[in-house]
């Protein structure tokens, strides 16, 4: 895998693959309420928690640590909330990306039902947080709407909806004439389910970057972290600067942009490509609590903004570099638009924003979050798919149980490859 890498030392090349992220040119970039304070340099070379990245990960992870009794500090290399969390089409839903039968001819039965049943539990949990802490960012619980397509047919719908109902996970499976009567879409069968959720992801992010600053986090930037080493019981962080920070744990957040001996054949990046536009035409009225998606390869998601956008994405290619090409910008933007119109019914402005990105992926849809192998005090999450708020919230779960020196039950099914 090959990426392209602004110039740096040696150690900084070995430590970090990094992906040139589209800033500023998705929907939520033109978003108001999406800047945090920060110090610009250093207010300390010291902490008890160091956290690597400023994106939904990050600030997931800020929130939960940030309790009074430890020292936490949030260090990105760009200006804070600029990375890949603006790429987000902020889908947060409970449906692994690999369904739930599938994934237990993977995994096994029993712990495929735990993965999802906690994927679950995250959502419900997220959407309970943001409505305590009271942040504005059109956080809604929706329900999902799962369609037939080119990879899953009606007898494959069929039985999803079968192990998730034995798993106590609410799915509702439609035939072909349900579907159409309820949701006016021709398709062989789909499956309806409730306990996911949409938000603004830039607003959600900062939200919960100041809860955490009203409780002692400090956010730096721009601060590039280019090496870390186990010091006795602390952790040593090099910058790209030539300053060092020790912290008794480190928390890698960085998204796409990973320690480079973390590289595994069961983690792989991946393009994507989304785009937000007006309808031309009234949309069907139950589309503004639902979320999208279908069975297909390559697969279209949807679903509708608090401003009546439509935000629809997909044209996914195995290319870690896919995502920077123009020209595919401007072909999958069109192939997006023409399915979104052809599948609701309806007819799209040219969309007022459009944008490409990487995100991780795995062989098996489940992140890899906890301990880095081999570095000691040192954590990171990685491997998100296409749930990558959701998965946020139980990196953020499991790690904290962990520096508490807790174990959370289902840190087994998310822990690093050996």
């Amino acid at each position: 895998m090959t990426s392209k890498q602004p110039a740096g030392s040696k150690a900084e090349e070995a430590l970090v693959e990094k992906k040139d992220l589209h800033e500023n040119t998705s929907y939520w970039a033109k978003t108001p309420r999406i800047s945090v304070r920060h110090f610009q340099k250093l207010p300390a070379q010291s902490c008890d928690v160091l956290i690597i990245g400023s994106g939904i990960s990050g600030a997931l992870m800020a929130e939960q640590l940030c309790d009074g009794n430890r020292d936490v500090m949030m260090v990105d290399r760009r200006q804070p909330v600029r990375g890949s969390s603006l790429d987000s089409t902020a889908m947060i839903q409970h449906e692994i990306d690999i369904p739930l039968h599938l994934l237990a001819q993977k995994i096994g039965e029993t712990k495929a039902v735990r993965a999802w049943q906690r994927s679950r539990d995250a959502v419900q949990s997220l959407v309970e947080l943001v409505e305590n802490l009271d942040i504005k960012c059109s956080m809604k619980a929706k329900k999902a709407l799962y369609l037939s397509g080119n990879e899953l047919g009606p007898d494959e719908l069929k039985a999803e909806a079968q192990i998730r109902q034995r798993a106590n996970i609410e799915a509702s499976y439609l035939d072909q004439a349900a579907t159409q009567s309820e949701f006016g879409i021709d398709r062989a069968a789909s499956i309806v389910s409730k306990d996911s959720a949409s938000a603004n992801p830039a607003q959600l992010t900062v939200g919960l970057i100041r809860t955490a600053q009203a409780r002692g986090l400090r956010v730096v930037s721009p601060i590039e972290i280019t090496d870390v080493e186990p010091a006795g019981d602390r952790v040593a962080c090099a910058t790209a600067d030539g300053q060092v920070i020790v912290a008794r744990q480190v928390i890698f957040c960085s998204g796409y942009e990973f320690l480079k001996r973390l590289e595994s054949p069961k983690h792989s990046i991946i393009s994507t490509w989304a785009i937000a536009a007006k309808p031309r035409s009234a949309v069907p009225d139950w589309l503004q609590d639902y979320l999208v998606w279908e069975a297909s390869d390559p697969y279209l998601y949807l679903r509708m903004a608090a401003d009546g956008s439509i935000i629809a994405g997909g044209e996914d290619e195995e290319s870690a570099e896919a995502f920077d090409d123009p020209a595919k910008l401007a072909a999958n933007t069109k192939t997006i638009v023409e399915k979104t119109e052809k599948l609701l019914g309806i007819s799209l402005y040219p969309p007022h924003s459009r944008w490409a990105a990487p995100f991780g992926n795995t062989t098996t849809g489940l992140p890899f979050i906890g301990p880095v192998p081999g570095l000691n005090n040192v954590y990171a999450v990685m491997g998100f798919g296409g749930n990558g708020i959701t998965f946020s919230k139980i990196a953020a779960e499991i790690i904290n149980a962990q520096i508490h020196g807790k174990q959370d039950p289902d840190a087994d099914l998310f822990g690093f490859p050996a």
